[in-house]
């Protein structure tokens, strides 16, 4: 059985030029020890043996190197709330190398493991707070159908990082395909480097779009690509009610990924206009402006590519953009009424969520509730209408509802299960994150971790016994905030 020390790591992404990195070794920390691991993750590069390694928090860390690792630090720039800064990089994320297996290639990233030359006067750590909301966010994401990186493993230490407070360091390890991102790009536009981009294009279609290699316009196509899953991963994030809350270019994953897990939040009651960033004072990433902030960024990547494309090519890209975004979006939102995917039914859709936002309905608990709506003519489906305060907003929508279930003879009975397929029951809302950090931070108690990895990675399961984590959040969460520093 393989321990991570024996895995084979081999860092592809060293094999590019100097330009596009830095070698960097992780700074030891003190008093390691491994908080939590994911075996679910772990499968994905065959990580079995992992119980054997004697100083495995060590290993998960960066205190000690995994065999044939090459730790290094990416360079890249990026538009953080719409403000170009000329380099960025990996301030506290050290790669330590990629692992092939039948489930393809996963790159294994130290997330806090200390300061690299793209750190900018920072330490380089991430708190355990932060450390315990992406561990357990990217597998909630996951758990979900969105594409994301993922999480293997959580190591604490004693530490102290100044923050807004003193608090304790940790790590993550993080795991995706790829984490270069569209700041990886804008960096060598703005250096006047094409040779650099045309590099790291070829170096991306090699590995990620090997479909395009013998193309003769591969490069429109990559972005063509990009586009594609962006515009996809945006109407995922929508419907399920995600706000990402830090959607500057560098980071955006150029793989599609959800990348970066920050000051997020997943909706409570359905507000269009929610900013889970409490640092984001303008809104610029409320949760209605996400579809188009990413349009914004992937025009600004586009930019980017200029010097592999012409003008007009990279705009016929992006002028694709808003229509694989709504049809995205209308195909999700329809599954989750269990109905056909069909324009048609935009109305309706368009209907629901101003009933909501104006009647403050929890967005993820109506969904659910909605599977089991009965289209019976004379049914109150009292445990929907029990939500409202305006009643008769939802007789109205309801009946509309009826209508376009009776016009597509949908079965009630053969509906339910469908919709509870693509309708969560569990979401990581933040006052589930911030319980789960009072008991790790405050009584060194990972059991919250537990129960919440139980429930996010099967999130359409019912789990008898874990109703408390599905329910609407209390009072006080109305208080808690989030920041860039979260």
């Amino acid at each position: 059985m393989p321990t991570f020390d024996t895995l084979n790591f081999h860092n592809r992404f060293v094999s590019l030029p100097s330009d596009f990195y830095s070698r960097v070794t992780p700074t030891p920390l003190p008093d390691v020890k491994l908080l939590h691991f994911n075996p679910a993750a772990a499968q994905l590069i065959n990580l079995t043996g992992h119980e054997t390694d004697h100083n495995l928090a060590d290993l998960l860390c960066g205190n000690t190197l995994p065999t044939d690792s090459q730790p290094a630090a990416a360079l890249y720039a990026g538009h953080q709330f719409g403000y170009f800064v000329p380099q960025l990089g990996d301030g506290r994320a050290i790669l330590l190398g990629g692992i092939e297996s039948e489930l393809g290639h996963w790159e294994l990233q130290l997330k806090g493991a200390g300061p690299t030359p793209y750190s900018r006067n920072s330490d380089g750590r991430a708190v355990l707070r932060s450390s315990i909301r992406e561990y357990l966010c990217s597998e909630a994401m996951h758990g979900l159908g969105i594409p994301t990186t993922r999480a293997l493993s959580l190591v604490g230490s004693s530490l102290p990082v100044y923050r807004e407070t003193v608090e304790t360091a940790a790590v993550v390890l993080r795991m995706s395909p790829s984490f270069i991102r569209f700041g990886s790009f804008e960096v060598f536009f703005y250096r006047s480097q094409p040779d650099a981009i045309r590099t790291l294009a070829d170096f991306v279609i090699q590995h990620h779009y090997p479909e395009l290699l013998n193309s003769e316009d591969k490069y429109p196509k990559f972005l063509q690509a990009v586009i594609t899953s962006t515009a996809k991963l945006m109407a995922q994030w929508q419907a399920v009610g995600f706000a990402h809350g830090v959607m500057n270019t560098d980071n955006m994953s150029i793989l599609g990924l959800t990348l970066d897990y920050g000051p997020f939040g997943f909706l409570d009651h359905y507000d269009p206009g929610f900013i889970c960033n409490h640092s984001d004072q303008a809104g610029r990433y409320a949760f209605d402006q996400q579809p188009d902030v990413a349009a914004w960024n992937l025009t600004r990547l586009a930019q980017a590519l200029t010097p592999l494309m012409s003008v007009a090519d990279a705009k016929a890209a992006l002028d694709t953009y808003p229509a694989i975004f709504a049809s995205s979006y209308i195909d999700l939102m329809c599954a989750k009424l269990g109905l056909p995917a069909d324009k048609s039914n935009v109305p309706l859709i368009m209907q629901l969520l101003d009933t909501l936002q104006k009647n403050r309905i929890d967005y993820t608990i109506f969904m659910r509730r909605l599977c089991d709506f009965n289209s019976a003519p004379d049914a109150e489906n009292s445990p929907l209408r029990d939500l409202f305060i305006d009643r008769a907003a939802f007789d109205n929508w309801a009946t509309s509802y009826r209508t376009q279930l009776r016009i597509v003879y949908s079965v009630d009975t053969k509906r339910a299960p469908a919709m509870r397929s693509v309708n969560p029951k569990y979401i990581l809302r933040n006052y589930l994150a911030e319980n789960a950090i009072v008991a790790a931070r405050d009584h060194n108690d990972m059991s919250e971790v537990d129960r919440l990895m139980q429930v996010l990675q099967q999130p359409y399961d019912e789990h008898p016994g874990m109703e408390a984590y599905a329910a609407a959040p209390p009072d006080w969460a109305r208080h808690i905030s989030v920041s860039c520093s979260s």
